[in-house]
Formats: C-alpha cells, sequence, structure tokens
C-alpha cells in the first residue's frame, strides 16, 4: 500500500458534486460512494445548490446497501429551495441530513461575482434555469435576521453542520458570530478565498470563534484558480486544525473526487505537510464537526 492509499483511508469528503443534478455530474452519488469504498473513505456528504441531497440518498439506500463508505446529505438554502425555509431545514435535518449551507449561488457575493463573470452565471444557470433571486441573512444594519438565527439553532440541536456558503465577507462573520453565541460549534466556511473574499486576519478571528476552513481540490488542481502556494499560506496562517480539504469535485470536465485527492496529497506532501496533518485535514477534522469522533 503506498503512503497516498494509507493516508486516504478514513477520509471524508465534505464537498462531493455527484448525480443527481442540472449540473452536468460525471457520476452518481453511488458511483461516488463505490469510488470512495474502493479508496478506504470513511464518509462522504453530497451536495447540490438546487435541491436536498438527504432525500437523494435516502432513495437509493437500496443500491447503497454494501458499501463501507457512508454517505450523508444536506441542504443549500438557496432561493429554488425557498432560502432562508426553516420547514424545509427541519425536514432535511429529521430525516438524517448533516449539514445546511447558507445561501451559496443566492448569496449577495455569489450573485455580484456572477454578473462580472458570463461563465460563473452560465455554469450556475444549467438548462436555461431561472437566475436565483437574492437571499439576505442580516438585516441593513448587519444584524443576523431571526430565522437564520433559528437555522442555526436547529442545526447545532440536531448536531449538524452550519456552512456560510457562498455568503461575502460581512455576512459570513455575523454568522459565525452568531453561531458562537448559540453555541453552535459545528462551523465551516467554504473557499473563504473564493467569492467570500476573508483574508487572512479575518479568518484568524473566525478561527478563534472555532470556525473551519473548508479548500477545495478543484480550485487547486493544475492551478485551476490558485497556486499550491495559496493552499499552503492558508494552512500556516489558520492552521490545519482549522483546515480541511474537500474536493469539490464530481463535475464533467474535471478530475473525479478521488482522483483529486491523489492529484494533490502528494504536492502537500512534497511541500513538507506532514502526514498527520493531512490526514487531520481530509478526515480527523471532518469526523468532529460530523460528531463521528
Amino acid at each position: 500500500m503506498s503512503a497516498i492509499d494509507a493516508l486516504l483511508h478514513g477520509a471524508i469528503d465534505l464537498h462531493t458534486h455527484s448525480g443527481p443534478s442540472p449540473m452536468p455530474r460525471r457520476l452518481t452519488h453511488v458511483e461516488a460512494a463505490r469510488q470512495a469504498d474502493e479508496a478506504g473513505f470513511r464518509a462522504i456528504l453530497v451536495k447540490c445548490h438546487y435541491h436536498s441531497t438527504v432525500t437523494d440518498v435516502l432513495a437509493m439506500a437500496p443500491e447503497l446497501a454494501g458499501i463501507r463508505t457512508q454517505v450523508l446529505g444536506g441542504l443549500a438554502l438557496n432561493s429554488v429551495a425557498g432560502g432562508l425555509n426553516v420547514h424545509a431545514v427541519d425536514l432535511a435535518l429529521r430525516m438524517g441530513g448533516r449539514l445546511v449551507w447558507f445561501p451559496t449561488i443566492s448569496s449577495a457575493a455569489h450573485l455580484a461575482h456572477a454578473r462580472e463573470h458570463e461563465r460563473t452565471k452560465a455554469h450556475f444557470q444549467p438548462l436555461g434555469m431561472r437566475a436565483q433571486d437574492e437571499v439576505r441573512v442580516t438585516d441593513d444594519h448587519g444584524e443576523v435576521l431571526p430565522v437564520a438565527q433559528e437555522i442555526i439553532a436547529m442545526t447545532r440541536d440536531a448536531g449538524a453542520i452550519t456552512s456560510t456558503g457562498h455568503l461575502g465577507a460581512e455576512e459570513a462573520t455575523a454568522i459565525v458570530e452568531a453561531a458562537h453565541a448559540a453555541g453552535q460549534r459545528r462551523v465551516l466556511v467554504s473557499h473563504p478565498n473564493y467569492i467570500a473574499g476573508i483574508d487572512h486576519d479575518l479568518a484568524r478571528h473566525l478561527a478563534s470563534l472555532g470556525a473551519v476552513f473548508e479548500h477545495e481540490i478543484g480550485m487547486y488542481h493544475s492551478g485551476t484558480l490558485f497556486g499550491l502556494d495559496v493552499l499552503l499560506d492558508w494552512i500556516r496562517e489558520v492552521g490545519p486544525e482549522h483546515t480541511i480539504i474537500g474536493s469539490d469535485l464530481g463535475q464533467e470536465g474535471n478530475p473525479l473526487p478521488i482522483e483529486g485527492y491523489r492529484r494533490l496529497l502528494p504536492r502537500l506532501l512534497d511541500s513538507g505537510v506532514t502526514e498527520r496533518d493531512v490526514r487531520r485535514m481530509i478526515g480527523g477534522n471532518q469526523a468532529v464537526l460530523l460528531g463521528l469522533d
């Protein structure tokens, strides 16, 4: 067994983009689970910007039977799901959902990015779908909306993860601070340097409140958006204890999720990141967030 094979045993991917999805995918949740199982992954969490993946996973239960990798789902609070819809959150959590993303493609930051980048706009309107409406989580004074506070409490009580989604820096900060005040200790900030616009100084503040930062392989493989030096800087700035690595893969035109890990991990090791820290960032921290450890 190679060093990379050994590291992947027990890994957890909280950002698998398998299907069904209105966006073109290379593999289904079942196929993603089988590939993860072959690599020794402990769990994967499948994500869709347009619908709850909790019911996807339940519907595929017969096909997932016998696969050792646990497959989990969640809900993104975009306008297509009713925005900050407590009923949708309640349903997802009661049916086993483990992660609730505050607005991703409906955040002000994402919509602003799409207005400036035609490729982003086209990518997130598959099948000729309507553009998403903005979903706000704060009022005009920057205070977290009561309904957002309620959703934070719901995820806390269910032992699920609260994610800041694609919120911009100010809204993401408000959500992390509100979650900390509410006693929610499972808080995730995805790709802080993409769309969110979170810098290292702000990240250290959010880390002090318990936030964990997710960096996506899909943004670092082959220099897609960022060079490896950017990821290494983030790991140094907030520490591996506040860093997780997810694939954000499964789309057509990109590597498969497991391929992404196999490409990135040797580069991290060659750059001086220890096996212990790699293992923590691809599995240990995720297990804590999910309550598995």
